[in-house]
């Protein structure tokens, strides 16, 4: 999409228009401005589901979570699903560095590691600029994101509080607790210290063992992983995830690890979370899991509080999984809270 035709009414109707687009879309955003330099040729991926209302007031933003794609996040978009598509018109987009959206596998001006490091900051903007440069939205009704998705929503209530009536950061967090960012600096050393990384200019991506036993060891709990795993079958799968073409680009894995990891909400009020906290205009569900091992839940949980918020605590085994295996009830209190 060429940025001439961004007011181009036939366009912008057919954009809007009932039934919209679920295929993937693309819209060119050019040299974009990041809080550390320049993304040249920016483009960012997107998926519209549902029809938008008479008075623009049913847009619901659903960013994606750490290497996902509006591919997969589609499948929460629906009547009977997370986001009922017959009540709202959904936009689905694909954060910066998943492969989609401009990231270091797909770039031809600024390549593999050339690509410039990242913030949740610089997604959540590029995000914005879609929203009123190619939508023509200066309001939504909701923001709701899952795992990096909930940390782009955290950013999206504090960066733009105005902007949203309602947000519902799901097993997210406003600033990354120590052990959470243990995690991630560990799966970014697994690659960088892989004899293959050559320093981002990898035939084949590095650390597939690696990435594939961080998932294992933290998604779930030790609890839900003994249940589902026979001792006899974890050899074997962890030897299939190696031989294993595709996952997640490497380069692009370490730009949204570093964005998560920079993510601190606070940072433009000296710090001060309860200062964040009070910046914040919408009504706020926060989803936590108790027992998450990805995304500890103590910040997002801090947060609620501090914001007198609405709290969701997802209680099973299933840890950061916990949003699918408790869909029936984290689905009953979202269409609650985005209804009333």
């Amino acid at each position: 999409m060429k940025n001439s035709g961004r007011t181009n009414l036939l366009w912008l109707a057919l954009l809007l228009a009932p039934g919209a687009f679920a295929q993937q879309q693309f819209a060119a955003l050019g040299d974009f401005k990041l809080e550390s330099g320049v993304l040249q040729e920016c483009r960012i991926g997107y998926r519209t589901f549902g029809s938008l209302n008479s008075d623009q007031s049913n847009v619901i933003l659903f960013p994606t979570w750490a290497g996902g794609t509006t591919e997969q996040l589609s499948g929460s978009v629906g009547p009977g699903k997370l986001v009922d598509s017959s009540k709202y018109y959904v936009i689905l987009v694909d954060a910066l560095s998943n492969g989609v959206s401009s990231s270091p596998s797909n770039s031809k001006q600024q390549p593999r590691m050339r690509f410039p490091k990242i913030t949740i900051r610089d997604m959540v903007n590029t995000q914005h600029e879609l929203l009123t440069r190619v939508f023509h939205l200066q309001h939504v009704k909701a923001v709701l994101g899952i795992s990096m998705g909930g940390m782009q929503t955290f950013q999206w209530m504090t960066a733009y509080p105005g902007f949203m009536d309602k947000a519902v950061p799901m097993v997210g967090s406003p600033r990354l607790a120590p052990y959470d960012l243990l995690l991630w600096q560990a799966q970014i050393d697994a690659i960088q210290t892989d004899p293959a990384w050559h320093g981002g200019d990898y035939e084949q991506n590095p650390a597939r063992a690696a990435e594939y036993e961080f998932g294992e060891l933290f998604l779930t709990t030790p609890e839900h992983y003994n249940r589902a795993n026979r001792r006899e079958q974890v050899l074997e799968q962890i030897a299939q995830a190696t031989k294993a073409s595709g996952g997640s680009d490497a380069n692009d894995k370490i730009r949204q690890c570093e964005a998560m990891m920079s993510l601190d909400v606070s940072l433009p009020v000296e710090g001060s979370m309860a200062r964040a906290a009070a910046a914040v205009k919408a009504q706020v569900l926060v989803v936590v899991s108790k027992y998450d091992h990805v995304v500890t839940p103590g910040p997002a949980t801090e947060f609620a509080r501090l914001m007198h918020a609405q709290l969701l605590e997802l209680t099973s085994d299933c840890g950061h999984l916990a949003t699918s295996c408790e869909a029936p009830k984290l689905q009953s209190a979202l269409a609650e809270f985005l209804e009333h």
